[in-house]
């Protein structure tokens, strides 16, 4: 903020800076260009556009008061440096500040010991509360504190707090002061900051329950909202602003650059300051956060004349929680009221509006409350004990203000506007010229505006408040009344008063600024302040303590129109209680707001007359919040309305200067002569100024004062303050005199020191010189002579020495050429011949080595222009395998380059070594020769002959150098060679390298072409196979949907059959049509059965057999469809393995499971072959019994005949038996084999035989399974005589039996029929055995070629390491030894895995086989005791591995249907879902399961399962309306299913289970089919929950996502011309969108209760949008009313409030979203713009989502509502439909509401352990024991 300077000196020199008039910029900055001059009339001027002027002189205003313009912007000029330059300072002397003002204040009070105010003042957003804290903040600063209470940092700290309670955002101002203060800030007899005291003024109460657009509630708000997440905060249950109505209306929560979490700290830190404890804070706060959850509060309609809340009110709860109050009283008084007579009181029940303004009243009464409670405590932290000694007032108050619309609190503001300005008037020109006539002097009144008049009409009787008082006395007054009483009593009497033309509602007063017209609708209301009396029971009688400290000065008030007021101005009003009697009340207890305000002004008045004011008016520079832009008319209009123009007018005629002769004589004496000063005080002044002042008329002589025109009292200073400047220069000039004189002789003194100390230093240090001269001189002489000598010697004695060592050196030179000499021939003769050798072998290898080479390039090139025609993916992979071959070839021979120089390296190095020996023991000879010359020396007559052989070996050893040189000229060459031929091996090697790098980019390149193509395709593939599989699902669903309806359908039917026969039946049983499709069919027939023996009493025969028809085509038609769904199953099954079995296994694996198939089936093959020949053998013996029999005649029972016949015919039949069922697996082995050999071709899809059969890897394991099925088909199950042995037997014991007869049915022919086709299928597996032998041959022989090739590798290897150094050799073998072993790890690894996963399906096979046993058992307890007591019983060796039997549940057969009704037909879901674990009973019943399995019962694994299945049907069927029931039984039956998978044993189940829970998988039984059979039920419970769920939205949906009005005032009125649809639902009210909401937020926390699966939950959800977009689109389709612009707006809203719910519940992905796409495009094209043909092409492209029929619907149907809007014309209508002609689409006009997405249960494994499950016993399943 920075400030325009209004002082326009008086005297002015060149360059100073005026403002002059402007027309158009109102006014202009000039400069001066010309000196001003006593008597000049006009100013040279020049404009800042270079342009020169002349204009006429103007009157400075001196002192007056500040103006402020805001230039929103953070300036830094108010830091702590300005304060200090500032303080101290006399006004003016200094740029325009509001530190010059708060200085100015401040230094008045000092001097003239009187109290001051500063008021500030100005429109909203002008800066007025910046302004009021920047002069707080002086007075801090420069004052300081008495004490060490740091007062000043409490007065400071009040600001914040009074701006987050008292501040709020508007359109001018984002900080805007809704309430006027004035703080007095204390001051002791120093002047130090003692304390302050606030008083606050019309507090702007309804911004708490609303605030307009772009505006927002009060800062606190924000900041709690911005401070939930604190962990103190958590119990107020806040949430975001956007959460509660009372801060969400301006839709604009957030102000730019402020931090609301931030300045909620700042506050908090400030309550601490100011002594306000935590526990009161967090009080506060919960107050202020119930406030919020008040405004949420909502009512609804109960008839025209009554309302209601809902029960459970969440919002309400938390308030009454908050607040301490009981929930029933608060709820009934929010919507009801109490009235009272003279004899009765009755309780009357209020409707909807007027219980929401009751709501709203209380909210803000409870504001009001609190706001003066912060204010009186803030007082209390300010408050001191020390007596106060003055005090300095700020005044914030707001400014002028009008609007479009002016209700009541524009009135009181622009009346307290009135006050200010009558009292700166008064301060001005009123008491000014009152003052002038009082001291007599020559004075003309001027005219001015004064505002009495207006404010007499405002407060004076009969005036405006006095009626509107008067009006709420009235027991039926109104708004109206009250302004028919204006219009009559002012109308014709007050011109100031006017009434406009167009309203009988508004009146119009002429205020000093401007005219106002007021809207007269909700004065009464806001005059009483009314809040309902037992609404302030409730809240006095809660347990919160705070909040009934809040309305402890309740117990004062008698009436609910008012309250007393407080010093802080308070204007809530309180409500009177009830044990107050009716006239006890007196007028100090009935103020209204408009009384009370009119009396806080009045103290106000009092206040600010009775101290010096200083004005600081605050101008907005412009409406747009523009930073540093400036609106010169808009400043000067608000200059005119604030009175400063009038100001400068007054100003310039009067004299606004004024001194007492005294003051005047202590002040400018200094500018008086000795002479001049006379005792009269008032003549020594006149006699002054008559010499100082030429013009008389610039100064007028009162009686005890003297007056001055504006600037005079400048001119004086600036005379004053030239006499003292001169005063101070004449001092200055002969101060600075003395202090040059005592410096210069200070410094001559010192001058002489220094030089008489420097001489002698300078005379000693000569001396001192010479003597060292003399010195060096001698010391010299004996250095050089020693020097001299000391060489001399040196070199004598080098001398010698290099003579000893020179002749030394000759000496042995010449031995060394004599011993070289005799050794030379010898070194020549070895090193010759090696080379020769070593150059043989070396070309002998290189021959070889490139032989090799060029054959292998043109092999390589031969391959690979064969590789290049097969133009694969292939081909490039291996192109770079062989790439990299050729470059390791390359750089292998490089190596063995590298290698042999390195050999040649080494020879040479020993070469050298062996020379260096040599050398060696040349140095020993001819050590000894050296002393073969001592001895020679003694013999002088060898002397001639050691000459003559000393020159011969001078000539050996010359030779012998001259060799040394020429071998060492042939290695240096050939070390050349070496290199030159390395670097172009280098080169090549580089060259290679690029090559390969470039085809090694290629070939990344094309294979990553070809990998994108194939994962398009891939993709492509996976996205039509998945299309397929939701297809298929989505089929098969449908068609169990279907089964399910004919089940039902088949059920109703029996029991009408049922019905119709009236025999009673008691042994009816009935089943239902939950078994399984093993089971299914065993069941109609025993209800079949049943039924019929049910109906076989007194019935006609006729009916029966046409019911019993109809029955068995509907069981026909049932058992078709079980098959149909069957293999629907099957065919979808082997979609889902194909689609998981994308890629076969290797070959490796499919020859192991072909040996053990083989293996397996010769085995089969020499059982049956032994098999038939014991068939023969007994059939040719039974043959030979019955032809003795013949002959022997009748055979009686019991004879041998009769025995061994019929042994022998139970044996036959038992063989048969076994045979049949042998030939069928067989077949079914057949055709495996013949589909694995296609496989094997095409290596598209391995079928499950081989992964059976892949097991098989041991032949003991083989043999095992073998006989167990052997002796499992031997059991006693087949001793059961079938129907032919049975007649067989009966004609053995006929009295004369007929032989011949015995085959006239053809059993031996059947017999041996079958015993022919056992040795044909022998025969052809025999065959089959034969071509797999032959096969694995061929494949032994080609691993032996492969043996023999990797043997010839070997040798080859061998060979070349041989050739290798020793080291070299080592490595190389080593090397080649690790790359073997970890070959053969990796296969090893390999073998283990498959055999792990061959051992794990073996024991799956053998537990297939079990539970085939143990079905015979089984069966085996069917059979007669006489039937099994002479056949042996075959136990079958099934091994069983060790396990922690921990997790299962006993129980006994006959609990069983105790458990069942326990735990599924009795239990209730609720006290599960809230008290236990999700998915309890699932867990129990897989406990008991488990068990059952444990103890390899089957009977009761079937019957435990069929029970659990039954019951869960029967319970659906009874409950499957109830929502929670259906969600809880899906939940535990897909647990169920889950336990089933993640513990049948199955490798992919498997992944996530720990150690312990692979412990206790399922050992005995393969449930796989029952798992079908429970997803089957799934489905089942999902389409009916789905069902379910839709029955309750249905009703919903149009309601809430079209009628409702969920934006109100968007709709607007109906279109014309539209019939008047009544509500869907009667008397239970409308539903709206939050209805919606809060049915989808029950059904998606009953299914997390229940513990749904998330995918499961995602998948309801994405079903439930559907119904919603669904249901919604259709009736848009057929409503007309619906298709609007608003409807639009009103639908997007509805949908994006859905998006947020699926936010909220992280389900974003689920595919709920897109469903609701089509209702989406339709609300859009309600909005968008349906004209010109860019309309139509964006329409096309945006509803892609909607047919050409919907679209064109809708254009037809929309319909105008507003003026703005139009009809679609029929051409645009047409042109849509033109561009929509090529669309692929159904003609359907309306969705299908009906259509259920298919529904998968994706494996969901759980980390619960079984063994740590506890059993509540509120489940009464006590018989229930733990294993």
């Amino acid at each position: 903020m920075f400030f325009l300077a209004n002082v326009f000196p008086s005297l002015a020199a060149t360059y100073a800076r005026v403002w002059i008039p402007d027309v158009e910029e109102v006014w202009k900055s000039a400069e001066l260009t010309k000196d001003y001059r006593q008597g000049d009339g006009v100013l040279q001027l020049q404009l800042e556009d270079g342009k020169v002027s002349v204009c006429t002189l103007f009157i400075s205003i001196h002192c007056l008061h500040e103006i402020a313009i805001n230039p929103y912007e953070t300036l830094p000029i108010y830091g702590t440096d300005i304060i200090n330059a500032y303080s101290g300072q006399n006004m003016g002397d200094m740029d325009p500040h509001i530190f010059a003002v708060a200085e100015e204040a401040y230094k008045q009070m000092a001097r003239d010991e009187r109290n001051q105010s500063i008021i500030v003042s100005g429109e909203s957003g002008a800066g007025k509360t910046v302004s009021a804290k920047y002069a707080m903040r002086f007075f801090a600063t420069v004052s300081g504190s008495a004490s060490e209470a740091n007062v000043e940092e409490k007065v400071l700290a009040s600001n914040p707090i009074m701006e987050s309670i008292g501040n709020a955002k508007t359109t001018r101002n984002d900080n805007s002061s809704r309430f006027g203060k004035y703080i007095e800030i204390g001051f002791d007899k120093k002047y130090h900051i003692i304390g302050a005291n606030m008083r606050t003024y019309l507090l702007e109460k309804s911004r708490v329950v609303f605030q307009a657009d772009e505006e927002r509630n009060y800062h606190i708000f924000y900041q709690l909202c911005a401070s939930a997440h604190l962990p103190e905060f958590k119990a107020l249950k806040l949430g975001k602003a956007d959460d509660f109505h009372y801060t969400k209306q301006g839709r604009n929560p957030v102000i730019d650059g402020t931090d609301d979490a931030k300045e909620m700290s700042t506050t908090r830190n400030a309550f601490t300051l100011l002594g306000v404890n935590e526990s009161y804070q967090l009080g506060l706060f919960q107050i202020l956060a119930s406030i919020l959850h008040l405004g949420n509060i909502e009512v609804k309609d109960r008839d025209s004349d009554s309302s209601i809340i809902p029960p459970n009110n969440g919002h309400l709860s938390v308030f009454c929680e908050l607040m301490g109050v009981t929930y029933q009283d608060m709820s009934h008084w929010l919507c009801h009221k109490k009235l009272k007579t003279a004899t009765e009181t009755y309780i009357k029940p209020i409707p909807k509006l007027q219980a929401i303004n009751a709501r709203d009243a209380l909210a803000k009464h409870i504001y009001a409350k609190l706001f003066n409670w912060i204010v009186d405590h803030v007082n209390k932290a300010l408050h001191s004990t020390v007596k106060q000694h003055s005090f300095i007032g700020v005044l914030d108050i707001y400014g002028f203000e009008t609007f479009e619309i002016n209700s009541f609190e524009q009135f009181c503001i622009n009346y307290a506007n009135e006050k200010l300005q009558q009292q700166f008037n008064m301060h001005v020109f009123k008491l000014e010229q009152e003052e002038y006539m009082k001291e007599q002097i020559p004075w003309t009144l001027i005219d001015f505006y004064d505002n009495q008049p207006c404010i007499n009409l405002i407060e004076a009787k009969m005036g405006i408040l006095d009626l509107l008082d008067e009006e709420c006395k009235m027991p039926k007054g109104s708004d109206d009344s009250w302004a028919q009483k204006l219009y009559n009593t002012h109308l014709k009497t007050c011109a100031l008063f006017e009434k406009p033309r167009m309203s009988n509602k508004a009146f119009i007063i002429q205020h000093f600024a401007d005219k106002v017209e007021y809207q007269c609708d909700g004065f009464l209301e806001k005059n009483k302040d009314t809040v309902n009396e037992e609404q302030i029971h409730v809240l006095k009688a809660s347990k919160f303590d705070l909040l009934v400290e809040l309305f402890q000065d309740e117990e004062k008030a008698t009436s609910p129109t008012g309250a007393a007021p407080a010093t802080g101005g308070r204007t809530r009003l309180s409500v009177k209680p009830v044990k107050n009697k009716a006239g006890q009340a007196s007028k100090e207890h009935k103020k209204t707001v408009g009384l009370q305000f009119r009396n806080s002004l009045q103290l106000l008045m009092e206040t600010l007359n009775a101290t010096t004011p200083h004005y600081v008016r605050c101008i907005k520079p412009n409406d747009y919040k523009y930073a540093f832009t400036f609106d010169p008319k808009r400043a000067v209009q608000q200059l005119r309305a604030c009175g400063v123009l009038e100001t400068i007018r007054i100003s310039a005629a009067g004299f606004p200067s004024r001194w007492t002769y005294q003051e005047f004589f202590s002040r400018y004496r200094v500018l008086m002569k000795q002479k001049d000063v006379l005792t009269d005080r008032k003549m020594t002044c006149k006699n002054v100024l008559e010499k100082l002042v030429q013009d008389p008329d610039k100064y007028q002589f009162g009686k005890t004062k003297i007056f001055f025109r504006a600037g005079q009292v400048a001119y004086l200073e600036k005379l004053r303050a030239d006499k003292l400047r001169a005063a101070c220069i004449r001092i200055q000039k002969t101060i600075r005199c003395w202090l040059a004189r005592k410096k210069y002789l200070r410094m001559k003194h010192a001058a002489t020191t220094i030089q008489r100390y420097v001489r002698g230093y300078q005379a000693r240090c000569l001396a001192n010189f010479l003597r060292r001269t003399r010195a060096a001189i001698v010391i010299q002489k004996y250095q050089r002579m020693y020097v001299q000598k000391t060489c001399y010697k040196r070199k004598q004695a080098a001398a010698l020495a290099m003579q000893c060592i020179l002749r030394a050196y000759m000496a042995r030179q010449l031995y060394k050429a004599l011993l070289r000499e005799h050794k030379a021939i010898i070194i020549q003769k070895m090193i010759r011949g090696w080379l020769a050798r070593q150059w043989y072998k070396r070309t002998l290898e290189a021959i070889v080595y490139l032989q090799c080479c060029i054959r292998r390039m043109r092999a390589k090139r031969e391959l690979k222009k064969l590789k290049i025609e097969a133009r694969s993916v292939e081909h490039f992979k291996k192109l770079n395998i062989g790439m990299e071959n050729k470059i390791m070839q390359l750089q292998r021979r490089i190596d063995d380059q590298n290698k042999e120089n390195r050999s040649l390296s080494e020879r040479l190095n020993s070469l050298e070594i062996s020379h260096a020996a040599e050398s060696e023991r040349l140095r020993v000879e001819l050590t000894r020769l050296r002393g073969a010359e001592e001895d020679a020396k003694n013999n002088a007559n060898k002397v001639t002959s050691l000459l003559e052989e000393l020159e011969r070996l001078r000539k050996d050893l010359q030779n012998t150098q001259k060799e040394k040189k020429a071998i060492e000229d042939w290695a240096q060459t050939y070390q050349d060679e070496m290199e030159k031929m390395i670097s172009e091996l280098k080169e090549q090697n580089h060259l290679l390298k690029n090559e390969k790098n470039d085809l090694n980019r290629l070939i990344q390149e094309q294979s990553q072409q070809w990998t994108e193509k194939m994962q398009r395709a891939l993709k492509e593939e996976t996205q039509q196979l998945e299309y397929d599989l939701n297809e298929e699902r989505s089929r098969y669903q449908n068609l169990l949907t279907e089964h399910l309806r004919l089940e039902e359908k088949y059920d109703d039917l029996k029991e009408e059959i049922t019905l119709a026969v009236n025999v009673p039946k008691p042994g009816h049983r009935r089943t239902d049509s939950t078994h399984s499709s093993n089971e299914s069919e065993c069941t109609y027939n025993s209800e079949f059965a049943e039924s019929e023996e049910g109906t076989r009493g007194g019935e006609d025969v006729s009916k029966a057999i046409l019911d019993m028809s109809l029955f068995l085509k509907l069981q026909k038609r049932v058992s078709e469809l079980e098959q149909e769904k069957q293999s629907l199953q099957n065919e979808l099954d082997r979609r889902e393995e194909q689609f998981q079995r994308a890629r076969a296994r290797d070959d490796e694996e499919h020859k192991k499971a072909r040996g053990a198939e083989l293996e397996y089936e010769s085995l089969k093959r020499q059982e049956l072959e032994s098999e038939n020949k014991k068939l023969k053998h007994d059939l040719n013996k039974m043959r030979q019994s019955l032809r003795g029999s013949a002959e022997a005649g009748s055979a009686a029972p019991g004879s041998p005949v009769y025995t061994v016949l019929l042994d022998q015919l139970n044996a036959s039949n038992e063989e048969l038996e076994v045979r049949k069922e042998e030939v069928l697996i067989l077949r079914s082995q057949l055709v495996s084999q013949k589909e694995a050999m296609q496989h094997k071709e095409t290596m598209t899809e391995p079928l499950p035989y081989i992964e059976d059969v892949q097991k098989l890897t041991d032949a003991k394991e083989i043999s095992q399974a073998y006989m167990g099925l052997k002796e499992t088909n031997r059991s006693p199950r087949f001793t059961r005589r079938p129907t032919e042995v049975n007649e067989l037997v009966n004609r053995l014991r006929s009295p004369f039996p007929d032989y011949h007869k015995l085959n006239e049915d053809g059993e031996l022919w059947l017999v041996y029929e079958g015993l022919k086709e056992t040795n044909r299928l022998l025969e052809s597996q025999l065959q089959a055995q034969r071509r797999s032998h032959e096969n694995e041959v061929e494949a032994l022989r080609g691993d032996l070629q492969s043996v023999k090739e990797e043997n010839n590798r070997q040798q080859q290897l061998l060979a070349q390491n041989l050739q290798l150094p020793p080291e070299a050799r080592i490595e190389a073998s080593l090397q080649h030894e690790i790359t073997r072993l970890t070959n053969e790890n990796l296969d090893l690894m390999e073998q283990l895995e498959k055999q792990d996963k061959t051992v794990r399906k073996l024991k799956k096979q053998l537990k297939v086989f079990a539970k085939k046993i143990n079905d015979l058992e089984g069966c085996q307890m069917d059979v007669s005791p006489g039937q099994t007591a002479d056949e042996p019983v075959h136990p079958v060796n099934i091994p069983r591995r060790e396990k922690d039997f921990q997790g299962m549940l006993e129980y006994k057969k006959e609990d069983e249907l105790k458990l069942v009704k326990n735990l599924i037909l009795e239990l209730k879901p609720r006290g599960v879902a809230v008290n236990l674990i999700p998915g309890l009973p699932a867990y129990i019943l897989f406990m008991c399961l488990r068990h059952a399995d444990y103890i390899n019962d089957d009977q009761k694994v079937r019957s435990l399962l069929t029970s659990v299945i039954n019951s869960i049907k029967k319970i659906l069927k009874k409950r499957g309306d109830e929502f929670e029931t259906v969600s809880f039984w899906l939940s535990n039956t897909c647990r169920f299913l889950h336990c089933l998978k993640q513990y049948s044993g199955d490798e992919q189940f498997m992944k996530h289970n720990t150690s312990k829970q692979n412990d206790h998988c399922l050992s005995n039984f393969d449930l796989a089919e029952y798992r079908q059979v429970l997803s089957d039920l799934a489905i089942q419970i999902y389409q009916q929950l789905i069902k379910c769920m839709e029955n309750i939205l249905h009703p919903m949906i149009v309601s809430g996502m079209l009628e409702h009005e969920t934006i109100q005032g968007v709709s607007g009125v109906k279109p014309t011309g539209l019939r008047k649809r009544t509500s869907s639902i009667a008397d239970e009210g409308t539903y709206t969108l939050d209805s919606i909401i809060r049915q989808l937020n029950s059904f998606h926390s009953i299914m997390c209760q229940h513990g749904t699966d998330p995918e499961l939950i995602k998948q309801v959800v994405k079903q439930q949008f559907y119904i919603i977009g669904a249901v919604t689109l259709n009736n848009l389709l057929l409503r007309k009313d619906m298709c609007s612009w608003s409807k639009g707006m009103q639908i997007r809203y509805n949908v994006s409030q859905l998006e947020e719910w699926l936010r909220d519940k992280n389900l974003m992905t689920c595919g709920a979203k897109e469903t609701l796409e089509p209702l989406i495009q339709a609300a859009q094209l309600l909005q968008v713009k349906k004209k010109t043909d860019e309309d139509a092409e964006a329409i096309c492209s945006m509803c892609n989502g909607l047919s050409t029929a919907q679209i064109v619907k809708v254009l037809n149907l929309y319909t105008p509502v507003n003026a703005f809007e139009e009809r679609v014309s029929v051409q645009f209508i047409r042109t849509i439909q033109t561009r929509l002609r090529d669309r692929k689409e159904s003609p359907q006009l309306l969705m299908d509401t009906k259509v259920i997405y298919p529904v998968t249960f994706p494996f969901n494994p759980s980390s619960l352990a079984l063994e740590t499950i506890q059993i509540p016993s509120s489940l009464n399943v006590g018989f229930l024991t733990r294993v």
